[in-house]
């Protein structure tokens, strides 16, 4: 199979996915008991509440809605938020990018502190790499909410850090940036330290399975000590398979954030998410679970495609 073809699969079977992810999310939000448009009912005539029950849609059958939301998501109309009072698109635009600054520096402290722990645990098995294990499974034995509690705490009592929000409002240019990277670690680490864990324990298994072939063995014999062998030879060859992960991983930050963002007060859409299913918006919480569910199947086909451009055997239906 050749990598084009292998693509397009990975891009058709990701377009699937997330169609069918966004209308289970539509389906469950529309079963949730309650109704947006009667919120306000003590303060809304009965004229008022059919008014704005046809504005939302929520007066036609489910399947006519469900039709009508399809319809949408093709032209990226996502409907109208009853909380708001916005287009869906818009809000869940505007808070995506906050998520997203999130997310990017997440990965990026993930990547930076997990994948050379992973290669030093999984190329030396010593009592560094013993201490490394033990601490990456106590990082990934602590629930997100316990671990932004945590360092929320530490942050109010020392004072170094902003305790929540992103950034303290009225500022612009540079100063803005300063005040973003303020608010930036406690959320980020909060974030980062699980998804840090988990790639350190995917490195670390698979430079333990590398380690062992014979192109390392090899390369040893030559009279390359085992530490730069394991560094040059054996290194690249196991980062395919966590590469294979990485999409997961970048999608689950997405639906990890949820809870960090409620307790740090961060106003991504996890924030957006929760408000919504406060207030029983329907079609507000259909469209944070359709980015969801997109950026998911992205992360996941980008990671495949590259796992397979790496690695022809993908292609060819064989992995060791």
């Amino acid at each position: 199979m050749s990598l084009a073809r292998f693509a397009v699969g990975r891009v058709v079977s990701g377009a699937i996915f997330a169609l069918v992810v966004a209308s289970l999310t539509l389906l469950l939000a529309r079963m949730v008991p309650g109704d947006p448009s009667l919120e306000d009912r003590l303060t809304r005539t009965p004229e008022e509440v059919a008014a704005l029950r046809a504005e939302l849609g929520l007066d036609q059958p489910f399947l006519t809605q469900y039709g009508r939301w399809l319809s949408g998501l093709a032209r990226l109309d996502l409907g109208r938020s009853s909380m708001y009072r916005r287009p869906v698109t818009d809000l869940v635009g505007e808070r995506a990018a906050n998520t997203a600054i999130l997310a990017l520096a997440a990965l990026l402290v993930a990547t930076g502190i997990g994948l050379p722990l992973g290669r030093r645990a999984g190329s030396t098995p010593d009592g560094v790499s013993r201490l490394v294990r033990a601490v990456s499974l106590a990082v990934l034995s602590v629930p997100p909410l316990l671990s932004a509690l945590l360092l929320v705490f530490i942050a109010a009592r020392t004072g170094w850090l902003p305790v929540g929000g992103m950034t303290s409002g009225g500022l612009t240019g540079a100063a803005w940036l300063a005040d973003l990277l303020r608010h930036l670690p406690v959320p980020t680490l909060a974030l980062a330290l699980p998804l840090a864990a988990t790639l350190e324990r995917l490195q670390a298994r698979a430079m333990a399975d590398t380690i062992g072939r014979p192109f390392v063995a090899a390369s040893r014999a030559r009279g390359l000590d085992p530490a730069r062998a394991a560094r040059v030879h054996a290194w690249p060859v196991s980062l395919a398979p966590v590469l294979g992960n990485y999409g997961v991983l970048v999608g689950a930050l997405f639906s990890g954030s949820f809870v960090v963002e409620i307790v740090t007060a961060w106003p991504g859409l996890g924030r957006l998410l929760f408000d919504a299913l406060s207030a029983r918006d329907v079609w507000l919480v259909a469209g944070c679970g359709a980015l969801g569910a997109v950026s998911l199947a992205a992360g996941t086909t980008a990671a495949d495609i590259a796992h397979a451009a790496i690695d022809p055997r993908v292609l060819e239906g064989r992995h060791e």
